[in-house]
């Protein structure tokens, strides 16, 4: 990857909120773009911005080449975060892949002094010091066509209409599998953040492995928060449309009724 980053097409803005007071903001899953995450934007409140980082090869930077490795596209995202927080107190949230990326992106940013989220919030992902394990690896790099599709399509990040048209079938594909490679050649550190960290996963999610959040513990110095909410990989459908209102972070901000 040789693109110099451009913040307009790497950082996309749902909000106008020029008095925002913090930022969310928000990493990409394996195979998704920041489509999954634009609905959200209603749930902030007026004092809470909403930045969600685009990866190389979709969307509005559809012309650019995949990232070729996890360390080219913890480079990018690293500096589309410095570019999406501003001078903002920010939230990194992460589903996924994008749990791993935000926690790499966060040990980065320690190493060259921030600027730091206030919280990293890790959705559907076991601790990274782990590596890639097989439980991790779904979905795969051997599964045929037809189960990358059906895998997008249950966990909505394939629109209908991208079914119905083979060019655009092929493009997904695509896409899912440069993702899985890049997953695939995570190779974690012995890097702790101290940032506080929340951890979020799906009660029937078969990725997640029983003692994720003890283990999430051993990535951190700073505090660790841990929900069990409905669901598998993306929750229940009602979940995940809702899913910022469980940001510990950002509901703190919220006067209480009354």
């Amino acid at each position: 990857m040789t693109t110099r980053l451009d913040p307009r097409r790497a950082v996309i803005r749902p909000l106008h909120r020029p008095a925002a007071r913090r930022t969310l903001v928000c990493l990409g899953f394996c195979g998704g773009g920041t489509g999954a995450y634009r609905g959200w934007g209603p749930l902030l409140d007026e004092e809470t911005d909403f930045a969600l980082v685009c990866y190389p090869g979709r969307e509005a930077r559809f012309a650019e080449d995949f990232a070729p490795g996890w360390e080219e596209l913890a480079e990018d995202t690293t500096e589309a975060v410095r570019s999406a927080a501003g001078e903002l107190p920010y939230v990194l949230f992460g589903h996924s892949m994008g749990g791993w990326m935000a926690y790499d992106v966060a040990t980065r940013l320690e190493r060259r002094g921030g600027p730091l989220p206030q919280t990293l919030v890790v959705s559907s992902c076991n601790a990274p010091y782990r590596g890639v394990t097989e439980r991790d690896r779904f979905p795969r790099a051997e599964d045929g066509d037809e189960d990358l599709l059906l895998w997008m399509r249950t966990s909505g990040s394939l629109p209908d209409y991208v079914l119905e048209d083979a060019d655009l079938r092929r493009m997904a594909i695509d896409l899912m599998r440069a993702d899985v490679r890049v997953r695939d050649s995570y190779r974690p550190t012995k890097t702790r953040t101290s940032v506080d960290v929340q951890v979020l996963y799906g009660a029937d999610d078969p990725v997640i492995e029983p003692e994720a959040d003890r283990q999430w513990a051993e990535a951190t110095s700073g505090t660790l928060r841990a929900d069990r909410l409905p669901g598998g990989h993306f929750y229940t459908p009602a979940v995940w449309e809702a899913l910022p209102t469980h940001f510990a972070a950002l509901t703190a901000h919220r006067p209480t009724p009354g």
